[in-house]
């Protein structure tokens, strides 16, 4: 629980930074679809921090739930493959990193299939 707390707490401070970065250091240096990427790349972390903060607190009322523990591994690094890639791209314009980016989203899924598959159980 309190590992993904952390993760989500970081992942959601650093897309802050990121986001201010982008808005503001990066908006006379990178074209309209950097930008866009990179942003995407914000977007995404950020739902995931939030997304890594929900299973912490999961993780409390259901300890033993191992496909809780599965879905936060998913969404933390989703979000290195996912928001890591698009960063990447969007700072150096190598168009084969987009490629490394669906392993991510793939992740991201997993995460909440895992996390709407413990849902149903801890209903039923």
């Amino acid at each position: 629980m309190k590992l993904f707390l952390m993760l989500g707490s970081i992942s959601g401070f650093l897309s802050v930074a990121l986001g201010a970065f982008g808005a503001h250091a990066l908006k006379e240096k990178l074209d309209e679809y950097s930008l866009g990427v990179f942003h995407t790349g914000v977007t995404y972390q950020t739902t995931h921090a939030l997304a890594l903060v929900l299973v912490a607190l999961l993780l409390k009322w259901y300890p033993d739930a191992s496909g809780l523990s599965w879905a936060g591994w998913c969404f933390a690094l989703g979000t290195v493959v996912f928001s890591g890639s698009l960063y990447a791209l969007a700072m150096s314009g190598v168009k084969v990193l987009g490629a490394i980016t669906p392993i991510g989203g793939v992740l991201f899924l997993a995460g909440w299939a895992l996390l709407a598959i413990h849902a149903w159980k801890a209903v039923s």
